[in-house]
């Protein structure tokens, strides 16, 4: 059978790998639900596909530089910066630029035998830009969804775009291939598994017609270790590149 692609279609799948429609699964859709919700938010969380880099433009309005914060979109997982506000280090523009002056100034070294010294001062420059200027400093908390730049008003300007560096959620209902994941598909199987072995485990000994008896113990407790495995691995080898982030 092909791959689900929407989310009735993966809680089908999900039941049908641990034995429906043959074994009587005995959860509900409300419980069936609720581990699916649980799943991908810690897929999004900890696997590298389960969010994405992003860059966000954003105008500051004057409610803004009042404020002291942006309002942001729901569901980014976290900021990893914002671009400075202030680069008065490299002044100028056009040909009166720092950067292009020393070009034009050395354009024989640049293409004659050596950029050692263009290197050597640009990574002068990124020092003093860093001391001198530094980067503006940020807060963020993905339930609040506010951006506060603590940077001044001086430096929060009307009119001023600034960009930011974020990372947002991979939303299934935009991508339904999410479904298709292999481990988001393993993961929530799992948290299916475990509830199923928890109701279970309120008919212990519980002797059915034929002699045949529950044994919810066992299912709960292997669907439990296997969850916890599952969720180490991720957590220790799963995760996006590392990266320094604030929400």
């Amino acid at each position: 059978m092909a791959q689900p692609q929407s989310r009735e279609e993966f809680k089908d799948y999900c039941l049908r790998k641990i034995g429906a429609p043959v074994i009587d699964i005995n959860v509900s859709e409300e419980q069936v639900e609720d581990r699916v919700d649980e799943a991908v938010s810690f897929w999004r969380d900890y696997h590298y596909n389960g969010s994405q880099l992003v860059y966000l433009k954003h105008q500051l309005t004057a409610q803004d530089v009042e404020n002291g914060y942006i309002n942001l979109p729901q569901k980014l997982l976290g900021i990893s910066r914002i671009f400075p506000l202030d680069t008065s280090i490299s002044t100028g523009s056009g040909i009166f630029n720092v950067n292009y002056q020393f070009v034009l100034n050395n354009l024989n070294d640049l293409t004659g035998y050596t950029i050692q010294n263009y290197y050597m001062t640009m990574s002068h420059l990124t020092f003093l830009q860093e001391w001198l200027v530094g980067k503006p400093l940020i807060r963020y908390n993905k339930h609040v969804n506010k951006l506060y730049i603590d940077a001044g008003k001086a430096s929060l300007r009307e009119g001023k775009y600034i960009i930011i560096e974020a990372y947002d959620v991979v939303d299934e209902d935009a991508y339904p291939d999410v479904f298709g994941d292999r481990w988001l598909q393993n993961y929530a199987t799992v948290l299916i598994r475990e509830q199923w072995g928890l109701n279970l485990t309120k008919f212990t000994n519980m002797q059915l017609v034929g002699g045949v008896s529950f044994n919810g113990e066992q299912i709960l407790q292997e669907a439990r270790a296997e969850r916890e495995k599952m969720e180490e691995e991720a957590i220790r080898s799963l995760q996006p590149l590392t990266y320094n982030f604030i929400g």
